[in-house]
């Protein structure tokens, strides 16, 4: 039952952004733009490094049905928070999306009064229109351990 093979046949997971310095700044960090053609939802994680107190993080996510940037729309609900000395260091954002209602998701890091540097941002498609599902050109190697 290929339902039951495992989160690897079941969801697309790509890394959309490699990191970066997350500089203080009012514009954000953008991650490569996903198609969601065969796929429902996506969760998107950023992975944080040594985070500077007071820096706002929020993790966004645009939509559109456009495969650009500039047309990318907001959804108002999204993770934001205020670092203190280490409350984000070496921890995740997550920003759940259950029902992608365009073809195009963008996820952006927004890093605020201070820096926030992060290590990568992933993506997890799921809820797949056809499976199995076979994973895209940023995994490099991966299994499914069977008992």
């Amino acid at each position: 039952d290929l339902k039951m093979a495992g989160l690897l046949k079941n969801a697309n997971i790509v890394r959309i952004n490699a990191g970066g310095a997350g500089s203080a700044s009012a514009t954000p960090t953008k991650a490569t733009i996903l198609d969601m053609s065969g796929y429902q939802s996506v969760m998107f994680i950023a992975e944080f490094g040594n985070v500077l107190d007071t820096s706002v993080v929020s993790l966004k996510a645009g939509v559109s049905d456009t495969n650009d940037t500039l047309t990318m729309t907001l959804l108002t609900d999204f993770p934001t928070g205020t670092a203190g000395a280490s409350t984000y260091d070496d921890k995740l954002v997550i920003l759940d999306v259950p029902k992608v209602d365009k073809r195009y998701i963008e996820a952006q890091v927004f890093h605020v009064t201070a820096d926030a540097p992060f290590d990568s941002v992933l993506a997890i498609q799921y809820n797949p229109t056809t499976v199995p599902v076979t994973q895209g050109s940023t995994v490099v190697n991966s299994a499914t351990a069977l008992d």
